[in-house]
């Protein structure tokens, strides 16, 4: 069981999905708390509807990046969290919180990591013509998305795409894989080495994927 602080600044969709794991019995955690910048945020009536605890902190309350994070960490450490997670948190983390919860901070990021970190990545995906795009969790550190990746899911890009199509099935796959990296971390099985986590008694991915399918004449 881990206690988990989530981080939202919108929907909270990826919020329902680790609320939803919780309550099916498929993830072993808790969440204490749902902290946002936007008292607009939906995520707050989800939090409201499963009797989670949430607070608002209001940017123009500090002056600073790190006056805001340090009034995180406050909140963080009041409700025993564990595991910090950021579910659309529209906010770059200062070195307050990073020090505060050292690779005990997840994001998910809707991209095969480390290709467009970012902003608009559909849309840059998209521009660039990759055949594959995707979603990935990681541990947060101090670069922008770029910190030790955790899991990724692939989903192919077809030719009739647009960032809005391609954005819906790759949330899709965010919603199945991020409750997936917490329960990892919760059963205790991530070490990180380097840049790489491994995980410990886990299957290793088999196979390959193109896109166009590779078929083979008929003689």
């Amino acid at each position: 069981m881990v206690n988990l602080g989530v981080l939202v600044s919108g929907s909270g969709s990826n919020l329902q999905s680790i609320i939803d794991s919780i309550e099916a019995g498929t993830l072993e955690a808790s969440v204490k708390v749902v902290i946002t910048d936007n008292p607009e945020a939906y995520a707050l009536e989800r939090a409201k509807k499963h009797r989670i605890p949430s607070v608002v902190l209001h940017k123009k309350d500090y002056r600073t990046r790190e006056e805001f994070d340090s009034a995180v960490v406050r909140e963080l450490r009041e409700h025993r969290v564990e595991l910090v997670v950021l579910a659309g948190f529209m906010r770059i983390i200062s070195p307050v919180m990073l020090e505060a919860f050292p690779m005990r901070i997840m994001n998910i990021h809707p991209s095969l990591l480390p290709a467009f970190p970012g902003l608009d990545v559909q849309r840059k995906a998209l521009e660039h013509g990759v055949k594959f795009s995707g979603c990935t969790v990681h541990f947060v550190d101090g670069g922008l998305d770029s910190g030790p990746i955790i899991i990724q899911a692939v989903v192919p890009v077809l030719d009739a795409d647009t960032p809005e199509t391609l954005s819906k099935r790759i949330l899709a796959e965010e919603h199945r894989i991020y409750p997936h990296a917490i329960r990892l971390f919760s059963e205790g099985r991530l070490n990180i080495l380097g840049r790489r986590v491994f995980v410990e008694k886990g299957p290793e991915a088999s196979g390959t994927m193109e896109n166009p399918k590779i078929t083979v004449p008929r003689s």
